[in-house]
């Protein structure tokens, strides 16, 4: 690990040491400018006095990411939770974040691409393409982006409309798996007032894992979407925007492996277990997620009387089936019961959202606005198993079709589903006291709806089955008030500081998944947040290095949470109020930019997020209670990123590109639990992953060709480790990124 983290600071130095004799002959450009939308208008990225890492397009596509998995390593306070189907994977920032089965919980951290919020956690994870920058606001964000961002928001912003006809098209191939993309884009300007952008992709993996029953990959994917942008300036104080996106998704991730030893007779079926260096599964079904989403929004932008009035309407649906094998095993078993589940998912959801800016720089900014979402789900699960028994019980591993076997196949079935409606009105303001001193306030008023309903059918019970139950129907409501409150100071003009108090909020959810029963059936309350936050914002050396610092403490309060629990025989999680929880850190941001040949990004972030006081359950067995002073999950102590790209520019016509990206992490917990032993045996070890690549490119950008190696050093390791394996074994998940791998990329520019 240390000496990954050298070759990249090496790597990096190199970079830097090369800049000067350019930076003699050519101006390097200025990062000062660089602008976000961190508070609902475009600002200057120093202005904004909220902690916001951004990360450009165009690293994104050079290190390769695809989706937010790939970004956590390219942002130090992100993490992913990676989990057995795409629908269940999350987000935490902070070390704060929620992971839940049910489809009447709603993620801690929003996304939000163009303006529009996904509301279902899913689909946030598709394919970033074509993306212009990513911004990630941490902490709590409830006064301009409403509930369910008490961890932080994700803003994606793709990329706009140029003025002339043009675009690219990408191929690319990735080894360890044989991974193909193409990638296409093209700009046409319909007139003077009306242009428009389109976006295609294909990608096809063969997956990172061998599954031993088929002797076939899986953990791949085969992805492929169209997107279209038109903006028409229908006056010179009108503009429309109208975006139109569908994508399908085909998955077979993510294989759950057996990384330990089971205690059981399934150590017999099942190949040897390697810890985080296991590469093999044997398994008869084939863990997978297909996927549709798309969806069209409207934005209007009227100028007037010097504010900008401004509606963002979108409809969305986002469609889901479920295949899991939830035996991990190649066959049943005498004693070992097949256990397979299908869960088709539908929903769809309706957002609009209307507001008014007032002129920035002025003695009073502000913005004022309102907003409604309806987001409907509904959901079929089948949970199918195969129960092979005999007497006397089998001392070794024993077919099902041996002779005087008993085979039952008990089956259950439950429908369920959620609507979510919110309404909010929200403004927030900065009032200027002197040119240098400014004062921030906001306020947000949401009332909340959710309606859930579930059935259950089971005409024979079985392990995990769970029996039948139902009709159950539910309803709750919740009004909240968050909002800012906040002071900002220019020290010197190249520094601003900022202190800000903000209150963030989740709303109210239900536990609605296939193993519901009448004790899970309670109303799991809101969560709250109060979060402080101190800030520097430095923008030094001309304009060519940003250096921002935070530091941060903030309580939750009716935390929302997974816990572990076991029911009739299978290992589930119940969605929870798990009661306080802190996080506390300091995180810097590095943008630096010498010359306009070399950039580098990075940062580092300290993390100390923990159980305060787990809430004991309203049947008082306290076996469940995780102690105060655990570390929550995805949560490291130290984490940190850094990268850099350099040209050479050759005068001959092909200049070299050449880039670094390293990410390190120190031990994360993958799942919290009452129990230290489970949580030391779900501990991810620390890791570092180094890239490198190198590209030829026309100097006039005309082409590029790029080779890249992933994970220099070979290094594995874990994305996710959970308890309820075979015999008290653990399942571990492995990403890509465990493994080294090279790709190369050609790209043409017209």
């Amino acid at each position: 690990m240390t000496k990954a983290i050298l070759i990249a600071s090496a790597a990096a130095a190199a970079l830097v040491a090369a800049a000067p004799a350019l930076a003699q002959t050519e101006e390097p450009a200025s990062l000062a400018e660089l602008v976000v939308t961190a508070q609902k208008r475009e600002e200057r990225l120093q202005d904004v006095p909220v902690a916001v890492s951004v990360v450009s397009g165009d690293v994104i596509e050079q290190s390769g990411a695809t989706n937010l998995e790939g970004a956590q390593y390219l942002v130090p306070t992100l993490n992913f939770r990676k989990s057995g189907t795409t629908i269940n994977q999350s987000l935490f920032l902070r070390g704060v974040g929620t992971s839940t089965f049910s489809i009447a919980g709603e993620p801690s951290i929003s996304t939000v691409v163009d303006g529009v919020v996904y509301s279902r956690a899913g689909e946030a994870f598709s394919d970033l393409i074509d993306i212009d920058r990513l911004e990630v606001l941490r902490g709590p964000q409830g006064t301009l982006f409403g509930k369910n961002t008490s961890a932080g928001v994700i803003n994606i912003v793709t990329k706009r409309p140029g003025d002339d006809f043009g675009g690219y098209v990408e191929a690319g191939y990735f080894s360890n798996g044989d991974e193909y993309r193409l990638r296409a884009a093209v700009d046409v300007p319909f007139s003077d007032a009306v242009k428009g952008r389109f976006t295609a992709f294909w990608g096809e993996y063969d997956g990172n894992i061998k599954n031993v029953f088929y002797g076939t990959r899986v953990n791949g994917y085969e992805h492929w979407g169209v997107r279209g942008i038109v903006v028409a300036d229908l006056t010179p104080d009108l503009s429309l925007t109208v975006i139109a996106d569908y994508r399908k998704s085909d998955d077979d991730c993510c294989a759950e492996l057996i990384g330990t030893m089971p205690t059981n007779l399934a150590a017999g079926a099942l190949p040897t277990p390697r810890g985080d260096k296991t590469r093999e599964v044997n398994q008869n079904l084939i863990t997978a997620t297909t996927e549709k989403s798309g969806g069209i929004s409207l934005q209007a932008d009227w100028d007037v009387a010097d504010h900008v009035l401004t509606y963002i309407g979108s409809y969305r649906e986002y469609d889901n089936t479920e295949v899991r094998d939830g035996d991990w095993l190649p066959r049943p078993y005498v004693g070992l019961t097949q256990l397979h589940d299908v869960g088709p998912q539908t929903s769809y959801t309706m957002t609009h959202e209307v507001r008014i800016t007032s002129p920035g720089d002025q003695t009073l900014d502000y913005v004022v606005g309102a907003f409604y979402s309806r987001a409907d789900t509904d959901r079929t699960f089948t949970r199918s198993d195969i129960v092979c028994s005999l007497t006397p019980a089998p001392t070794t591993l024993t077919l099902c079709t041996a002779p005087g076997v008993v085979v039952t196949q008990p089956t259950g079935t439950a429908k369920f589903g959620s609507v979510f409606e919110n309404f909010a009105v929200f403004g927030q303001g900065t009032f200027d006291l002197s040119e240098r001193l400014r004062l921030i306030a906001g306020l947000r008023y949401t009332m909340d709806e959710l309606r859930v309903y579930h059935q259950r059918t089971t005409p024979l019970a079985g392990p995990g089955i769970s029996g039948s139950f139902g009709p159950f129907v539910a309803s709750t409501d919740n009004d909240n008030i968050s909002g800012r409150l906040g002071v900002q100071f220019d020290i010197v003009p190249e520094s601003t500081a900022y202190a800000t108090y903000s209150r963030g909020y989740k709303g109210p959810a239900f536990n609605v998944f296939y193993n519901l029963s009448a004790t899970g059936t309670n109303v799991i309350e809101a969560e709250t947040a109060d979060s402080y936050e101190v800030g520097l914002k430095n923008t030094l050396l001309d304009g060519t290095l940003l250096l921002n610092l935070a530091a941060y403490y903030a309580k939750y309060d009716n935390f929302q949470a997974n816990n572990p629990d076991l029911v009739n025989g299978q290992v589930v999680t119940r969605f929870t109020n798990a009661g306080e929880i802190s996080t506390r850190g300091v995180e810097m941001d590095v943008l630096f930019r010498p010359t306009n040949q070399l950039s580098i990004t990075g940062g580092v972030a300290y993390t100390d997020a923990q159980i305060e006081q787990f809430k004991v359950p309203t049947n008082g067995v306290v076996t469940g209670v995780v102690p105060s002073g655990t570390p929550l999950p995805y949560a490291p102590k130290w984490k940190a990123s850094l990268g850099g790209e350099y040209r050479i520019e050759t005068g001959r016509g092909i200049d070299v590109l050449l880039g670094a990206q390293a990410s390190y992490q120190t031990k994360q917990i993958s799942q919290l639990d009452a129990n230290a032993a489970v949580r030391a045996a779900t501990t991810i070890d620390g890791y570092s992953i180094v890239d490198l690549s190198v590209a030829v490119v026309d100097q006039d950008d005309r082409f590029r060709v790029a080779f890249q190696v992933k994970n220099l050093f070979d290094e594995s390791f874990a994305a996710a480790i959970t308890s309820g394996g075979p015999g008290g074994s653990y399942r571990y998940i492995i990403p890509r990124e465990a493994d080294r791998y090279y790709g190369v990329t050609a790209r043409l520019n017209f």
